[in-house]
């Protein structure tokens, strides 16, 4: 019996010492080699640099000779001494769980799981792209919060995310389900009317795990029966949701097409506004004035222009695309030089998943530079999902997020849509 217990207890202290040891082993060291880094704050190349990887975040950068005086003899270091480095891209509007073929009626045969399953793959493809962190603006039946969940205990690859469940309509708006007749009586699970209403909507939503409010300020377009011009709910309400949304510490975006939903939304105090198709000059300066920014959505217009007509929309819904689409790229422009505050976002599902970056140059065509449209997907949308402090720049404590291109993307900002190398928290994602 002695020697029992003696071997017992030789075996629970063997045990204890291997878990402590588990609990404090150090962290994967990677070091990284660039040929050059990008610096999106300023627009300056830094040369024969190397970024000094523990874990998931970054530890160290620089002169690529220094660092590698302290670099542990366990480092494994990857060469691209070729190659362009950029902070991992951020896309401030994507539906991942969504597709451009089911924005029609087609949409009614997808079931809830069945769109969580999409948005794995649309995900992986996202993330392959170069976005290692996304804000994902409405999703049906809770899907995104799923996703992001599979993503954060990884079940699935895929970007970091932002996700906000459900967006909020009013009753037949752009959100709500129109397609099918009234002995249904259904409602989609985002509705809401009213300030108590909402209100509730807005708490039920934080419930149930989501970061960022959205809701619907106006009408849209790949919906039926509304108008993108027209404001939906009123000043009281909208101020209501996003009174509601700042107090449990979640920031709010607002869908808005047109110019009284764009000023009702930037006077109730919202982060975003998505779209901003029939923004005007009082808009414009509202805007400037509150510090709110600009998700624009650009490059669905030439997309669609080439596919519209294989994607099953309603005859409604394609005339509203080719009316709404062209005056959006106008006003944009204009409020691209007229200094509002841009965050990138591509409203990835209007087109297919994977080609976010074409969204860089459309945006340099209606009137940004190069350093512009990318500090767009790096600094400024870090700022607006607040994670300054996380994303968006490659700097010690940030998360080792990192995208390689060939070639100069400050003088051809096209070579963003073919990505050589990403990586994500430490995690080499692609390397071609």
């Amino acid at each position: 019996m002695k020697r029992f217990v003696i071997v017992l207890l030789f075996a629970i202290c063997t045990a204890s010492a291997c878990l402590a040891q588990q609990g404090t082993t150090a962290p994967a060291v990677v070091a990284v080699k660039a040929g050059k880094i990008l610096d999106v704050r300023t627009g300056n190349y830094l040369t024969d640099q190397m970024i000094w990887i523990e874990g998931d975040r970054i530890k160290a950068v620089g002169k690529a000779s220094d660092i590698q005086k302290q670099l542990p003899s366990t480092a494994k270091v990857i060469d691209l001494s070729n190659a362009t480095i950029l902070p991992g891209l951020i896309d401030c509007h994507v539906h991942l769980t969504m597709s451009p073929y089911l924005a029609g009626p087609a949409g009614l045969h997808i079931s809830y799981p069945r769109e969580a399953l999409i948005g794995a793959r649309n995900a992986r493809v996202t993330l392959e792209a170069g976005f290692t962190t996304v804000r994902n603006v409405a999703a049906h039946g809770y899907a995104d919060i799923a996703l992001r969940d599979a993503i954060n205990a990884g079940d699935v690859p895929g970007p970091r995310m932002f996700a906000s469940g459900p967006a909020l309509s009013i009753t037949g708006g752009h959100g709500d389900e129109n397609f099918l007749g009234p002995q249904f009586a259904f409602s989609s699970d985002g509705v809401a009317d009213g300030v108590d209403g909402v209100v509730a909507k807005v708490r039920e939503n934080v419930k149930y795990g989501a970061d960022v409010i959205k809701f619907m300020a106006t009408g849209g377009v790949f919906s039926e029966g509304d108008n993108p011009a027209l404001a939906q709910y009123s000043p009281e309400e909208m101020k209501a949701i996003v009174d509601t949304a700042h107090g449990l510490g979640r920031k709010v975006a607002a869908h808005a097409h047109g110019a009284l939903g764009i000023k009702y939304a930037v006077l109730a105090g919202v982060d975003s506004i998505e779209h901003g198709s029939y923004i005007n000059e009082e808009d414009i300066q509202l805007m400037k004035e509150h510090g709110t920014y600009l998700v624009p959505t650009v490059y669905l217009e030439d997309w669609l222009t080439q596919n519209m007509k294989s994607l099953g929309l309603t005859a409604n819904m394609m005339e509203k695309a080719k009316t709404v689409l062209p005056i959006a790229q106008k006003n944009e422009s204009h409020a691209f030089k007229s200094g509002v505050k841009i965050a990138f976002g591509t409203d990835a599902a209007v087109y297919p998943h994977g080609l976010n970056a074409h969204e860089f140059g459309k945006m340099v065509e209606m009137g940004l530079t190069p350093l512009e449209s990318i500090q767009a997907a790096t600094v400024n949308a870090a700022d607006l999902l607040g994670w300054s402090d996380r994303v968006g720049t490659i700097e010690a404590g940030n998360f080792a997020d990192l995208v390689a291109v060939n070639g100069d993307p400050l003088a051809d900002v096209h070579v963003l849509e073919s990505v050589r190398f990403v990586m994500k928290g430490g995690d080499v994602i692609k390397n071609q």
